[in-house]
């Protein structure tokens, strides 16, 4: 919010064009900030463990991170996912939006759809198949017991769990331990995205932020 209120020692300084233009900017650079969405790829130390960077040099740029223009009429906060598109957006004030890349299921029918909530996150969490995934993808009987998060969890650093009607769906949206696949329907049914992504994200929603996945 811009500062109306001039102090007094203030009010006395003549007001030149020049004076005028650098408050202008020195007013105007928290929003400027504020609205900023860095989109960095790098390597992070996290919780002991190393995130690879990810190489952006031959991504294509519409995968990255950035604020969009959003005309939808979903609550500020709320995040929408968009399976056809394959992109996730996070909805900000003033007709914008967060847009992330993910990755979706590999058939329709795998995908979430309809509404949930955020019932739990978790930092680094732990991973355990389902009888259905484990049905498609026998290598998974391997980790029936679960696996301990680590970079080698197929979740990867954050999980983002979705509940309905206080339940549990099963359904997350989470990092991956393959970011080639950004973009592309290759899951099991959960939302994949960028490790980077997914702390992002992670850091900017709590408890109970409301989700909805779009099929079409």
């Amino acid at each position: 919010m811009m500062i109306r209120n001039v102090p007094p020692e203030q009010s006395l300084e003549p007001m030149s064009s020049s004076n005028v233009s650098r408050r202008a900017i020195l007013a105007g650079l928290p929003l400027l900030l504020a609205g900023c969405v860095t989109s960095d790829y790098g390597a992070v130390s996290d919780g002991g463990f190393l995130i690879p960077a990810v190489d952006t040099t031959a991504m294509n740029s519409s995968l990255m991170r950035t604020e969009v223009a959003w005309k939808g009429k979903d609550k500020l906060g709320s995040i929408v996912v968009n399976v056809p598109e394959r992109r996730l957006y996070l909805i900000e004030p003033g007709g914008k939006a967060i847009r992330y890349a993910v990755g979706v299921g590999r058939t329709e029918g795998t995908n979430f759809r309809g509404q949930a909530v955020i019932g739990r996150k978790e930092k680094w969490p732990h991973w355990t198949p389902t009888s259905n995934m484990m049905a498609a993808m026998p290598v998974y009987r391997h980790y029936a017991g679960g696996m301990n998060g680590g970079p080698d969890n197929p979740l990867g650093p954050r999980a983002l769990y979705l509940y309905r009607d206080g339940h549990d769906t099963f359904f997350r949206l989470h990092g991956t331990t393959e970011p080639e696949t950004i973009g592309q329907a290759v899951s099991s049914g959960c939302i994949r995205l960028f490790n980077q992504d997914i702390i992002d994200l992670y850091n900017r929603v709590p408890v109970g932020t409301h989700v909805t996945v779009v099929q079409g």
